[in-house]
């Protein structure tokens, strides 16, 4: 149990008895209490508004009530002094004992210190990449499938159980093109000079090899026939080809899914359809006739009866086709029966999506919220752009790929690791420039080199030590001062992080709390170049060597969990 779960618990504790005393009602709502790290470190190690959100419901003055919690708050026997800020807001001080028992703790949970049951064995799927299966990943989809695979891995952790899923679009116009273009790719294999690629088709030399394996399969056997004969074949062996090498460019960034749903087996197996006529039974789908769009004339708009969805029943401006006028299905309608498929086995659902499908995010959320009659939580988070640089130019396009710089490109050159906590620096709704000479320089302003060197460090003295030879002895915390405990209290809101993150589907916490973390470790290591008595390693002190050895590897110990949410390895040294 972590310090901050523990507090919530003592809180809970004192306001039970104040139930009991009647002092507080029964039964009032405590989900808006807080128990958190004060704004002001020197107000206290902890703070909690509990009297000020409880006061009024209970009918009370909040300095009242909060004179009344402190009085049981201050018994505790971890709890150095309790005081009322302001109009009611508790700080707390801990005593050291406190923080050098949870410095232990860090160590004792090891790999779990941080882990928690908050996601109580709730499913999530989650849903991201999904890229198009018409070519290889380029770093317009890195992001996305980074955000997603750490966000899953986080979700994990604090409790929940996963599924990491993967849509393929393979029944839309563009696996028909892809076809078109292995055709070309097809008759080039067998010796046709086939010229510039059409316009419209894909030019991206990555489909020379699927051209070939089609050679070999097929002979010259659909050279010349009409494409009504072989659409079929080629684009089923293209889209597989193309997802196999999705498959592999993923697994260069650690990412690995456990389901990759089809599009064209969702439609084969009538599950639009069945979608459909549960929504019609509910009366959530009617036929009707949408109005002219803005700015068009009655004769440039002929009114045509389709299938609506009442998405303006769940805050939509408009109600949404699900047909077009031809019966085939709208992207809405299919995706609205693929989110139906994937709520029968997830309690709550999430899409890692392009900023560029912000425009569709209402309406398959009101789906969602109707088929699933609102008990699913779903999320949307939305991904921005990625600008490549070197050295604060545009990076150029890749020939090879065809119009666009591979994923397998860019961590081929700066590693997978590199790439992984780059995506995580930023909020995934705030735009990102990567540039290949920042994210692998030796700089405190690089996040990605500052928290591993923080781990390197932390690696090198237990080396250093032994090469000193010298005898530790048990490691005694009452030798950690104040500054080693101020490292301790950083290191212990690694837990709430977590389960704050995971809470607000936003892995890029980690990142920020780890870059705060390695910043703190770095600011202590650097007193000793100013008071050598000040160095972890003292020759003539293995008292204190000891204990700030502990000490450096319990924060090395949450740098590790941090970095694995983030499917980050941690350094043991720099290159």
């Amino acid at each position: 149990m972590s310090l901050y779960i523990r507090f919530t618990a003592h809180l809970n504790a004192v306001l039970d008895a104040l139930e009991a005393d009647g002092t507080l009602p029964a039964g009032l709502n405590r989900k808006p209490v807080t128990v958190e790290p004060p704004r002001d470190p020197s107000h206290g190690d902890l703070a909690t508004n509990a009297a000020m959100v409880l006061a009024k419901p209970a009918g009370t003055n909040p300095r009242a009530l909060a004179e009344k919690m402190v009085a049981g708050l201050q018994k505790l026997e971890e709890v150095e002094s309790a005081a009322i800020a302001g109009p009611g807001f508790i700080n707390l001080t801990l005593t050291d004992a406190t923080w050098r028992a949870e410095l232990a703790a860090i160590h004792a949970e090891a790999a779990d210190y941080g882990r928690s049951d908050a996601g109580a064995g709730v499913t999530v799927n989650v849903e991201y990449v999904s890229a198009n299966p018409t070519g290889p990943m380029h770093m317009g989809h890195c992001r996305g499938a980074v955000v997603g695979d750490a966000l899953a891995t986080l979700l994990e952790y604090a409790g929940h159980k996963v599924i990491r899923e993967y849509y393929i679009n393979d029944a839309g116009g563009q696996v028909d093109v892809l076809a078109r273009s292995a055709h070309v790719r097809y008759r080039e294999a067998l010796g046709q000079d086939v010229g510039d690629i059409p316009e419209g088709l894909y030019p991206g030399d990555y489909l020379v090899p699927v051209g070939q394996a089609l050679a070999a399969e097929y002979g010259d056997a659909y050279v010349n026939a009409p494409e009504s004969e072989w659409l079929v074949p080629f684009r089923t062996k293209a889209v597989a080809a193309m997802m196999e090498m999705i498959r592999s460019d993923l697994a260069l960034l650690g990412i690995h899914h456990d389901i990759f749903a089809s599009e064209a087996e969702l439609q084969a197996a009538g599950k639009p359809q069945a979608a459909e006529q549960w929504l019609r039974d509910h009366d959530l789908v009617y036929d009707g006739v949408l109005e002219a769009p803005k700015g068009e004339t009655p004769e440039d708009w002929e009114p045509v009866e389709l299938p609506l969805f009442r998405s303006t029943r769940f805050g939509d401006d408009q109600d949404r086709p699900i047909k077009k006028s031809n019966g085939a299905w709208t992207y809405f309608g299919a995706d609205m029966a693929y989110h139906f498929q994937k709520a029968q086995t997830a309690d709550q659902l999430i899409d890692i999506w392009g900023a560029d499908h912000a425009g569709t995010v209402k309406r398959i959320q009101a789906a969602v919220a109707a088929l699933t009659e609102g008990r699913a939580r779903f999320d949307v988070k939305l991904i921005q752009m990625v600008r490549l640089l070197r050295d604060g130019e545009p990076v150029k396009m890749s020939k090879r790929a065809g119009n666009f710089v591979t994923l397998a490109d860019v961590v081929r050159e700066v590693g997978k690791d590199v790439v992984r906590f780059t995506m995580l620096t930023r909020k995934a709704d705030a735009q990102m420039d990567f540039d290949f000479a920042k994210v692998v320089e030796a700089s405190k302003d690089n996040p990605v080199f500052y928290v591993q060197y923080a781990h390197a460090r932390i690696s090198s003295l237990g080396r250093r030590a032994e090469e000193a030879g010298m005898d530790l002895p048990a490691p005694d915390l009452s030798r950690l001062g104040t500054e080693e405990l101020n490292l301790v209290k950083l290191a212990a809101q690694f837990p709430r992080v977590v389960e704050g993150a995971a809470f607000a589907r936003e892995p890029h916490r980690i990142a920020f709390y780890l870059n705060d973390l390695a910043s703190a470790f770095h600011s202590w290591w650097n007193l000793g170049n100013d008071n050598p008595r000040a160095r972890v390693i003292l020759a003539d002190d293995p008292g204190i060597t000891s204990a700030r050895l502990f000490l450096s590897r319990g924060i090395g110990q949450i740098i590790r969990n941090g970095l694995a949410l983030m499917g980050v390895a941690a350094l043991t040294e720099m290159q």
